[in-house]
Order: structure tokens, then sequence, then C-alpha cells
């Protein structure tokens, strides 16, 4: 039996996600967290096989997430699931740890061939996507400077572009206030940006954000 956990802030969202698993004979959803501190805590037990996990949860992030399951050695795949664009995301998340990233809109369609490709021992994106991903790579590498970013860049540029003020990214994400403002400099730097209003616009037009 594949004992499956889900983290979603969304009760509506898990439901629909445990509707999916139902009809299979050998997967059962044994835990639910609506946050990342639930989803760190329900590790403890070492009883779950797979980690399905939404990127946006409103304590920390799904990337904070990753990390702190990678610092804590805990070896559990995760498959990401989320609304933000694959083609911007799917890479960087599993680059920071993910075995997989699928769309909510593509869930009822891949999420239990994404399941049995990770528990396999695979990695799981899009299979469209999956063609076109040398290109898609390629294209970033050449045209968008975000893709130079670090995760953690990467991650604080987000939050900031969503309305998240330094003080909120900090707590969110368990980092000083001093530190958020080292970051938030390379990223301007870096992007070659002034402030916070040409970054929002920045990611908009890159589709980072919604």
């Amino acid at each position: 039996m594949i004992n499956i956990l889900i983290a979603d802030d969304h009760p509506i969202v898990r439901s629909g996600l445990k509707q999916i698993i139902t009809d299979e004979e050998d997967m059962v959803v044994s835990g639910e967290a609506k946050n990342g501190m639930q989803v760190l805590e329900l590790l403890k037990e070492d009883k779950y096989d797979i980690l399905i996990l939404d990127i946006n949860l409103p304590d920390i992030t799904g990337m904070e997430v990753l990390n702190r399951i990678k610092q804590s050695k805990i070896n559990i795949p995760v498959l990401i699931l989320s609304v933000l664009p694959e083609e911007q995301y799917a890479v960087r998340m599993i680059e920071s740890g993910a075995s997989g990233y699928i769309n909510k809109m593509a869930a009822s369609d891949q999420l239990i061939i994404a399941i049995r490709k990770i528990i396999a021992g695979g990695f799981y994106i899009n299979p469209a996507l999956s063609e076109n991903l040398a290109s898609v790579i390629s294209k970033n590498k050449k045209q968008t400077p975000h893709q130079n970013l670090s995760a953690r860049e990467f991650e604080i540029m987000c939050l900031i572009a969503s309305g998240k003020c330094v003080k909120e990214i900090a707590e969110k994400l368990t980092l000083g206030v001093p530190t958020i403002y080292s970051f938030r400099t390379k990223i301007l730097q870096k992007l070659n940006l002034k402030n916070d209003s040409e970054l929002i616009q920045y990611c908009i037009k890159e589709g980072l954000i919604s």
C-alpha cells in the first residue's frame, strides 16, 4: 500500500485529491496537512511513502518545506502540485529536491501516473513540457535574468512580487529581516532593477505571478 501525505491549505483541493486517489486499490491518503509546519511534524512519524505538496502554503513556502526536508535528511519523494506555470517552476522545484511537478488543473489526468512513476524511483513532469524541456531551459538561460538567481533568491523574489513585506517574508522563511534586505538588494542587482515596483512588473511580464 502506498501511503500518501497531502499538503494544501484548501480543504476542497485536499478532498478532490483524495477522491482521485480513492479509486486506486493500492493507494491511501494516510495524512493531511494545511500548512508547512504541519507537514514537517507529520513527517516525523515516518509512515508516508510520498508527499504531495502545494507551493503556496500559508506559513512557510513549499520550497522552504523542501529545504527543511533535505536538511533533516528525511527520505521521502515530493510531488509538487501548483497552479503556477510549469515552464517557470518545474525545473526550479526539481533542482530544489522535488521528484515531480504537476499543475492542479491537470491533477485528474496526471496525479496517479505521477505518483506511480515517482514511487518507482523516477521523476515526473508534464509530458508535453518534457518533450520541449531542453529548448525551454536553453531559451530561459539566454533570455531570462531570473534563471541566474539561486533557489533562495528566486523564492524571495516571488514573495516580494506577490506583495509580501520584508517582515512577512522573514517570518515565512524563518530568517532575519536584515538577511531578507540583503537578498532583496542582490536580486535587484542581478535583474538590473531599481525597486519593488519594477520587480513586480518583471515577474508579471515573465509569468512568475498571476
